[in-house]
């Protein structure tokens, strides 16, 4: 009989990182199942010992079920394969270290991944497709949308609300909001490296600097 296909969308820089966590959520069940990076533009057969395959090549492979994580940072991009592999009938898998903390009250849409050292605690609800990379957290009473991505070290304080599609910097500290009055990080913004926000962020607007200020032509100049 035919194996499971897990799949790691993306051969690049995180979904390398990301393929050891599968075999790690998979425990004991890694061996009834083949494990493979889809990447349409790598020109390697192989990446860390793991085969690559086209999506066309995915799809054809025979297998008892067929399922997907996606390892691509650029959440418009996530959200259109997402939408492919509903169409084509490919499940979605959430992937979690096994070191990853998450508390009381806590819901996560799915095609999740959480990197190792990352902390979700309690009454916090995040919608589909959230990536969390290493040693980011999510304090209290906090509402993340769908397709928001934390590179490491975010640091999101409690009563903070973020819209879909919003990219956090590393190592970018988010103030705590209050309850009834979150700090609010607009859709599609983006918060720059090492940015403190103290402010809420308007949608599509980005913002670096400690306090964050909207990214000018006379920022980037000094």
């Amino acid at each position: 009989m035919a194996k499971k296909l897990i799949g790691v969308y993306g051969a690049s820089g995180f979904g390398r990182e990301v393929m050891p966590l599968v075999r790690e959520s998979l425990g004991e069940t890694a061996n009834e199942c083949e494990i493979v990076f889809i990447d349409d533009h790598s020109e390697l057969a192989e990446v860390n010992s793991s085969p690559v395959l086209t999506y066309a090549e995915f799809l054809s492979r025979p297998a008892s079920s067929k399922a997907v994580t996606v390892a691509i940072a650029n959440s418009e991009i996530r959200q259109k394969i997402f939408a492919k592999l509903h169409e084509d009938g490919v499940g979605l898998i959430n992937i979690k270290a096994a070191n990853v903390v998450i508390m009381d009250e806590v819901s996560i849409g799915a095609g999740s991944i959480l990197s190792p050292f990352v902390t979700l605690t309690s009454n916090i609800k995040v919608g589909t497709g959230f990536q969390a990379n290493i040693y980011s957290y999510v304090g209290h009473d906090c509402l993340i949308g769908n397709f928001v991505t934390f590179a490491p070290c975010v640091k999101c304080n409690g009563n903070v609300e973020i819209a879909d599609h919003a990219y956090i910097g590393t190592g970018a500290i988010l103030k705590q909001g209050r309850p009834g009055k979150p700090l609010t990080i607009g859709e599609g913004a983006v918060v720059g490296m090492g940015a403190v926000v103290t402010k809420s962020v308007p949608a599509g607007v980005t913002v670096i600097g400690n306090p964050a200020k909207p990214l000018t032509k006379e920022a980037l100049r000094g």
